[in-house]
Formats: structure tokens, C-alpha cells, sequence
């Protein structure tokens, strides 16, 4: 029996697919019209036939599923959360990080494409083949989710709350009115050519420098680039 929520999963699905297939037909129509020649023609149905969108939509559907709906375990591996904190945040991206279905990819398909890039440092071709999309339209999701986690910095980073005077804490009560401890470390980075020299470090790797500060459950509560 399908439940409510793989009910409206498959009902979104659905109804991207149908978006995409007028999308494509009406595209196909524009170019077939224009099209001078009967030999240009036949090479524009010829080019539909192999290349076409709807075509993609299976080998989309078996790849996402195999990344969040067989176990925790490959979820874990893939995403670097189980799939239940997964759903929790999409959840929170889309009903306080303004994050909306684009017009051929859901929620969990922007939210994965993004964690893949940030779990396995993986690049613009590797993703867009891994999920049957193009370049431009991951790297446009990338940055649409990215704005939306940015958005979130109030509700992921916690408030700081100074040590207190009567802590008796043996780790903590010399720090009094502290609120939390902070170090600094290099991120690699994907930069031009022009601006390497700039982001080089002293082991040659190509990365940016931050500050973060903790409070003492190890939740962010500061962080600076740059």
C-alpha cells in the first residue's frame, strides 16, 4: 500500500515529468518548423530519438533510489547522513530556507546533488553524468540550495552562552564568561587559474583559510572566511 508521502513523492514526480515532456515537445516543434530542408529535419527526430529527456527520467528515478531509499548504509556512504536526517533536511530547507522544486528536479534530487559535491569533492562532469543532467543545470541547483542553506545560519549555528560562575565543570569553570574555543583551518577550493597564486599554501594545496568557534558541545556558533 503507498503511503501519503511516497504518494505525494509520485505525484510531484509525475507531474515534472509531464512538465518536461511539453517542454520538449514544444521545443521539438519550433526547431522542425524552422527547419529548411527535409535532411534537416530527419537529423532533428533523429537527434530526439537518442537524446531526448523523457528517456533520461528512469536511469534518474533507479540512481536516486539507490542513493536514499535502499538503506542507512549507502546513504551514510553517499551523503554522510542516514535517510532519515536527510528528509529532516530537506524539510527545513524547503519550509524555512526557501528552497522550491525547480522544473525537471525535485527536493531531494538538489539536496542530493549538493551533498554529493560536498561529501566527495566530486566535479561538474562526474555529477551531471551520474545523474543524467547537464553542467549548467547542476551547477545552477548547486548554488540554489547553497543560498538556501546560507539563509539557514540563524537556525544551524547555535547562540553562544558564556560560561557561567558557578560551572563546576572541571574543563570548563577556569574560562569563566568564555564562550568557546576557536581554531583555524584550511578548506580546498575550486578557483581560476589567475587567482591559484593567491589561494596557495604553504604545502602547495589550493585552499582558503577560516576561523571557527565552538561552544562547548562542539556546536558552531561563529565562522569566518577568507
Amino acid at each position: 500500500m503507498r503511503t501519503p508521502v511516497n504518494s505525494a513523492r509520485f505525484l510531484m514526480m509525475l507531474e515534472d515529468i509531464m512538465l518536461l515532456y511539453r517542454v520538449e515537445i514544444t521545443i521539438l516543434e519550433q526547431r522542425y518548423i524552422r527547419a529548411r530542408t527535409n535532411r534537416a529535419r530527419r537529423r532533428i527526430i533523429e537527434h530526439a530519438r537518442h537524446y531526448s529527456l523523457i528517456s533520461k527520467v528512469p536511469n534518474q528515478l533507479k540512481y536516486l533510489d539507490r542513493l536514499i531509499h535502499v538503506t542507512d548504509v549507502d546513504c551514510i556512504a553517499n551523503l554522510r547522513m542516514d535517510r532519515n536526517t536527510f528528509g529532516k533536511l530537506c524539510r527545513i530547507l524547503t519550509a524555512e530556507g526557501g528552497l522550491s522544486p525547480g522544473k525537471c528536479l525535485g527536493i531531494e534530487e538538489q539536496v542530493e546533488i549538493f551533498l554529493g559535491v560536498l561529501a566527495h569533492h566530486n566535479k561538474n562532469r562526474v555529477v551531471r553524468f551520474s545523474f543524467f543532467r547537464s553542467g549548467s543545470t547542476v551547477s545552477h541547483y548547486i548554488d540554489k540550495v547553497l543560498g538556501a542553506v546560507l539563509s539557514l545560519h540563524r537556525v544551524l549555528l547555535s547562540k553562544p552562552k558564556p560560561v557561567a560562575d558557578d560551572c563546576i565543570d572541571h574543563r570548563w569553570k577556569w574560562f569563566k564568561g568564555c564562550l568557546g574555543a576557536l581554531d583555524g583551518t584550511h578548506i580546498n577550493v575550486l578557483v581560476g587559474n589567475s587567482d591559484k597564486p593567491r589561494y596557495r599554501t604553504r604545502k602547495g594545496s589550493i585552499a582558503t583559510n577560516t576561523l571557527a568557534v565552538c561552544d562547548r558541545n562542539m556546536q558552531f556558533v561563529y565562522f569566518l572566511l577568507g
